[in-house]
């Protein structure tokens, strides 16, 4: 039997809060993708990679060589930019700058899309009209996380 693979994909500002804070749902969610585990994959945006290195350089620039370092062992298939006719169809749904966030995620097929953004993305949820749930790093970690320990207490 073929277990199910739960796909997630991380908001900029979920990476850049599981970077910075030791303890939280982002870090305990990056820490998860970390493993390896076959059951638990991740994606991001190269718009999202584009603003956390921007907001890096700007803010912390001595962090932008952990955070690549640590990026490589996330494992997380990255979407291409979207093109601008992708971000004109979704003109005045959600805020200009979180669309390229919005399309990537549909583009890359996930279960989930993890923010911490609730403001712009809390209208995405009342919708209820994408591939995946909106959730918080929190609320995602409280859906999946008996699934996992139960698939990391199994013995093959």
């Amino acid at each position: 039997m073929r277990k199910k693979v739960i796909s997630v994909f991380l908001d900029s500002n979920v990476i850049l809060s599981g970077l910075l804070s030791e303890r939280g749902a982002p870090r305990i969610l990056l820490d998860l993708l970390s493993l390896g585990l076959p059951f638990l994959v991740g994606a991001t945006g190269k718009y999202n990679l584009i603003e956390i290195e921007r907001n890096l350089k700007k803010k912390m620039p001595g962090l932008l060589f952990l955070y690549k370092s640590y990026l490589r062992k996330l494992n997380l298939k990255v979407i291409a930019l979207p093109r601008p006719e992708e971000v004109r169809d979704f003109s005045g749904k959600i805020a200009g700058k979180d669309i390229p966030v919005l399309i990537s995620a549909i583009r890359s097929k996930v279960d989930y899309l993890v923010t911490g953004d609730k403001q712009h993305f809390g209208k995405i949820r009342e919708l209820d009209k994408y591939p995946f749930d909106v959730v918080t790093p929190s609320e995602f970690l409280d859906s999946i996380l008996p699934a996992v320990l139960k698939e990391l207490g199994k013995t093959d």
